[in-house]
């Protein structure tokens, strides 16, 4: 497999990135596969399942010659050290209590700028560990920027860090990336009825074909 060079731009994600990867190794007997699908420049988008707290950082270890800038809610930058901490490694802030307009432009103009964005279609966590019905707004943030889309599937974080545990167990985790989908493959399905809510899905079965048989 060819070996990706660690992108040397973000140093403080370098480390952050690193030093979670380390735990995760450790812990949680990471292990990932696929990331040379992720194209090396360009704008792109990661799209994966979304089960755990685990799941960002889980995203982000697995991708070492790429900064990947995640989407979150707003709510957990009234945590200090992450309300200083989200800035710096370059976090769009998400507010979900309405259609955040601003953030999805600011994730779109990060896109067209070169940028990678990693995004969860089902927008929350999964309360059981099953795959969600996606959300609309990805569709028209994925239709809007017009960049290839990488899928993903995260195994395990739901039995390491379920939602509303204290502590991460140590499970084993794992992700893989699947093959980019081009604009061409999804830009047909914007141009139909409820064509946003389409693109999510078909984002969403291609990350479902990624689960382990």
């Amino acid at each position: 497999m060819r070996m990706l060079k660690e992108d040397p731009s973000q140093p403080m994600y370098n480390v952050a990135r690193r030093s979670l990867k380390l735990g995760l190794l450790l812990w949680n007997r990471f292990t990932s596969r696929g990331s040379e699908n992720i194209p090396a420049t360009g704008g792109c988008i990661v799209c994966a399942n979304h089960a755990s707290f685990l799941d960002p950082p889980i995203v982000g270890a697995g991708v070492r010659h790429r900064h990947v800038r995640f989407m979150a809610r707003d709510t957990l930058s009234h945590n200090s050290f992450l309300g200083w901490w989200f800035p710096r490694i370059g976090i769009i802030s998400l507010d979900r209590s309405r259609g955040d307009i601003s953030a999805l432009r600011s994730a779109i103009q990060t896109l067209k700028s070169g940028a990678v964005v990693g995004l969860f279609p089902e927008g929350t966590r999964s309360p059981d560990g099953t795959l969600q019905e996606p959300k609309g707004g990805i569709g028209f943030l994925i239709a809007k920027a017009g960049v290839p889309v990488v899928p993903a599937y995260i195994s395990g974080s739901f039995r390491a860090y379920p939602k509303g545990a204290r502590f991460i167990r140590p499970h084993k985790v794992s992700i893989v990336f699947g093959a980019p989908i081009q604009p061409a493959e999804y830009a047909a399905l914007a141009k139909e009825d409820d064509g946003y809510t389409k693109i999510a899905r078909f984002i969403m079965r291609r990350i479902a074909a990624l689960q382990p048989q």
